[in-house]
């Protein structure tokens, strides 16, 4: 595998939650995986051992020398590609200025240095590339290197976690790749270089992070100007669910929760409920009320300036909202402005918090998920293991993993869509509606034991050149249940 970042090396978001568990399952199911990623400088190695030193990796008109580390974790070998001048940076793909302008040369350096793991350290049937930051490597393996010895019967699986994020860059990224005129029409997107059109042309299979959100690509709404090329290729496209940590993710044994608890026995949760209250800064009485929790990004994906419109019929419904997250501007601002209107409703935590975020979500009687798209979503799934009923606009992998049973769902992204469907979980709050869509949401099953059978059948459909349709795998046992 290949991936901008994976937990607990470095961490922004869901992709490196995939990262850490889906490893660690396939290795449990027999398969051999290694994991190929930046040395960041925020990289804490517990025991790094040099597998490889002073590979060479000639980028355009620029060569860098890298070396391998290796560290063991989650039963998968992590191989970390050492590279000072690239990666020795505060923030993994930015700072307080912007993306770092040489992205594309930082992670087409990380595919080339894992084209050199495959033939001197890890020699693999498949190079399973998660994202844009991994995209360069299918592109390279058929344009480039398709004659390498090293490398015939190497198939690739490229995955999408979020169409929106391409890598794109101006048509003089080729130049600086030291990319030749006649391989690049793959890349080319309306003026400017795109590496994930690159890859999703050139891998072998296609895989996104949930079966409704591989059809939603495909479509303009979605598809973010490469719903063509996705429909062009939508035989070799899979939708394989995420699944959760279940070891991590788990309200028995979390570490951060002052309070443990199960579906058996709630006792713990109604504890942790009232501490979460305490942290905010909440008034004790709220714990009879529901407390919305927010965990998320502040980005218009994320769909939160649907509050923006609904602040204060949203505080009428008395209930309270602990905000835990970071982002864009205008966001951050009116949830600053929202915490000052009302102190005593409305608690807001910028940043990112490990232990609040888990305190947030076995707190919370509610998780809001507004999303415009959401490719899969993992906090839903952590919140109904939780018991925290997510109240979710039903799009992507949200559509996938809460139902009627399980929590509460709008289907037209409008303010006040949105604001009906808060009523309507306020209504059910305390009722023996609500504890049945609780006791079904703890008991769903969404280890990633599915997850992984499903990858596994798709390499071996790589391996055999097989082209998917319909009757190829199954689906995730949920989502066939489902249909």
């Amino acid at each position: 595998m290949v991936a901008a970042e994976a937990a607990p090396f470095a961490h922004t978001g869901g992709l490196s939650e995939v990262l850490r568990a889906l490893p660690r399952t396939l290795a449990e199911a027999g398969e051999e995986i290694a994991v190929v990623l930046p040395h960041y400088r925020g990289t804490a190695l517990a025991d790094p051992r040099p597998v490889y030193e002073r590979l060479r990796i000639a980028i355009g008109p620029d060569t860098f020398v890298a070396n391998i580390l290796e560290e063991r974790a989650n039963g998968a070998r992590y191989l970390f590609v050492h590279i000072p001048e690239l990666y020795d940076r505060d923030g993994l793909y930015g700072d307080e200025n912007g993306d770092f302008p040489d992205n594309h040369i930082r992670f087409a350096a990380l595919c080339q240095a894992a084209l050199g793991v495959a033939r001197h350290v890890f020699v693999p049937d498949v190079i399973h590339c998660h994202d844009w930051h991994a995209a360069s490597l299918p592109f390279l393996l058929r344009r480039i290197y398709d004659c390498h010895p090293a490398y015939i019967g190497l198939k690739t699986v490229f995955t999408i976690h979020n169409l929106g994020f391409q890598g794109t860059f101006p048509e003089s990224a080729a130049d600086n790749l030291g990319l030749p005129k006649h391989v690049l029409d793959p890349l080319g997107f309306w003026g400017r270089l795109n590496l994930m059109k690159g890859a999703l042309a050139t891998s072998d299979l296609l895989s996104t992070v949930s079966p409704r959100y591989a059809e939603e690509i495909q479509t303009p709404e979605f598809g973010f100007g490469l719903d063509p090329v996705l429909r062009e290729r939508s035989a070799s496209l899979r939708g394989i669910l995420n699944g959760a940590d279940c070891e991590f993710w788990n309200p028995q044994t979390d570490r951060h929760l002052p309070a443990r608890f199960n579906a058996h026995n709630l006792a713990g949760r109604e504890e942790c409920k009232r501490a979460l209250l305490q942290e905010l800064g909440l008034a004790p009485e709220r714990a009879t009320r529901p407390i919305i929790g927010i965990l998320s990004r502040f980005t218009a994906q994320k769909g939160l300036d649907l509050l923006m419109r609904i602040p204060h019929e949203l505080v009428a419904e008395n209930v309270s909202l602990a905000v835990l997250g970071s982002g864009e501007q205008p966001l951050e601002d009116f949830f600053r402005w929202f915490a000052q209107a009302y102190p005593a409703k409305v608690a807001v935590r910028f940043g990112y918090d490990e232990g609040l975020a888990h305190r947030l979500i076995a707190g919370s009687d509610l998780l809001l998920m507004p999303s415009r798209y959401e490719p899969c979503g993992l906090n839903q799934i952590y919140a109904m293991r939780y018991g925290t009923l997510p109240l979710v606009r039903a799009t992507g992998g949200l559509a996938d993993t809460v139902d009627e049973d399980t929590g509460f769902r709008f289907e037209r992204f409008d303010p006040y869509a949105l604001l009906a469907c808060i009523r309507d979980a306020v209504r059910a709050y305390g009722s023996q509606q609500w504890t049945m869509k609780r006791e079904a949401a703890m008991q769903r099953d969404f280890s990633w034991r599915h997850s992984a059978e499903d990858y596994i059948r798709l390499y071996r459909l790589a391996l055999a050149g097989v082209p998917l349709n319909q009757n190829n795998g199954e689906l995730h046992p949920l989502i066939r249940e489902k249909n």
